[in-house]
């Protein structure tokens, strides 16, 4: 059980920092146990690189839509209105993924709760449409 420095973000994701401190337990010179147990956790007042990867994508698709909402009203775009909508549901499952990934870490400690898996940057309920689909 060898000591790590951990980085928390306000939504709740961590990370492993820097190795601290050398349990007692007998190995090979320069080698850590494997177990890994916190020596100090640094809180971070923002939310982390992938949330805010999050609110990119979704700004991304919220545009989309928009484009395709207006190109639907003018008319004779049926090609591009077609191939961005294959682009937001390319866009759709990588946000899906991103809050997938940001919920398995969420868990992998053990102690976040079901209501707090996802921030409000990545809210699970917010289903994403596709326009004329």
């Amino acid at each position: 059980m060898c000591y790590f420095d951990q980085t928390r973000w306000s939504c709740g994701f961590w990370r492993w920092g820097h190795f601290r401190q050398q349990c007692t337990k007998e190995r090979r010179m320069g080698e850590t146990c494997g177990l890994k147990l916190v020596y100090e956790t640094r809180q971070e007042n923002d939310v982390c690189k992938l949330c805010h990867d999050i609110e990119k994508k979704k700004r991304r698709y919220d545009k989309m839509y928009r484009d395709v909402q207006r190109w639907q009203r003018e008319g004779n775009r049926s090609a591009t209105i077609e191939r961005t909508c294959g682009e937001m549901q390319e866009v759709h499952g990588q946000i899906h993924r991103m809050r997938e990934e940001h919920g398995h870490r969420m868990l992998s400690i053990g102690q976040a709760s079901q209501a707090s898996l996802f921030p409000s940057c990545c809210d699970p309920t917010g289903e994403l449409s596709v326009p004329g689909r």
